[in-house]
């Protein structure tokens, strides 16, 4: 099975209101994802505004991919 992604990207306020998290939530656990090379951060300002994007990496595809795989598995032997 392949998982679809829906957005190549998307901007911390669009993160933060689809998950129902706390700003402080939402930017340590995008830090620690980046860590893992799983999401590229990119930072820009927009007109004087600030605007932080997240994309998933290759790597960060792949590692939901099988997340999700062993979940079914899970699923199908319960």
């Amino acid at each position: 099975m392949s998982i679809l992604m829906v957005n190549e990207s998307a901007d911390f306020t669009t993160l933060k209101e689809l998950l129902g998290v706390t700003d402080g939530n939402l930017a340590s656990h995008s830090k620690a994802l980046e860590a893992e090379k799983y999401i590229l951060i990119e930072k820009q300002f927009i007109g004087k505004k600030p605007n932080t994007s997240y994309k998933a990496t290759k790597e960060g595809k792949e590692a939901f991919q099988n997340h999700i795989e062993a979940l079914e598995k899970l699923i199908t032997k319960g």
